[in-house]
């Protein structure tokens, strides 16, 4: 009797139900992966605002809660960071008086909100003070 060369019909569902499982396994890492580099898009923000917030402070003795007015007026940032999956805000800080003190808070949109729960807000003040807490990991 003769043998036929080839590959089974059970064989070759094993091969696509394994490929199958390492895809899903691949896409899930690749979007969290995602995720975690678009945090930079929002702790890189908030870095350059408080460079800008104690520069304009240097200039005029206060702070500013104007994001989007050019220099001397504004910080010139705008309103969302430069990949736009944050939101930017700046407001008193903890003195309570924009003219003392800030905090600067950047706020996950889009697609960002699918990111971990304890990373979708970023806040940075005056004093250098940053959340959510290092131990998270979210600034890494």
């Amino acid at each position: 009797m003769k043998y036929s060369r080839g590959v089974t019909l059970i064989e070759m569902m094993t091969v696509v139900g394994i490929v199958a499982i390492l895809g899903v396994i691949a896409v899930g890492s690749y979007r969290s992966y995602g995720l975690r580099t678009n945090r930079v898009d929002g702790t890189a923000t908030l870095l350059r605002i408080q460079v800008a917030e104690e520069k304009f402070f240097l200039q005029n003795n206060t702070y500013t809660t104007d994001l989007a007015d050019p220099p001397p007026n504004g910080l010139g940032i705008g309103n969302t960071s430069s990949g736009g999956y944050y939101t930017l805000a700046v407001a008193p800080g903890s003195t309570g008086a924009i003219a003392t003190s800030y905090q600067a808070t950047a706020t996950a949109t889009g697609t960002q909100v699918n990111d971990k729960a304890a990373c979708q807000v970023f806040t940075i003040d005056d004093q250098g003070q940053r959340s959510p807490a290092d131990s998270t990991s979210c600034w890494k």
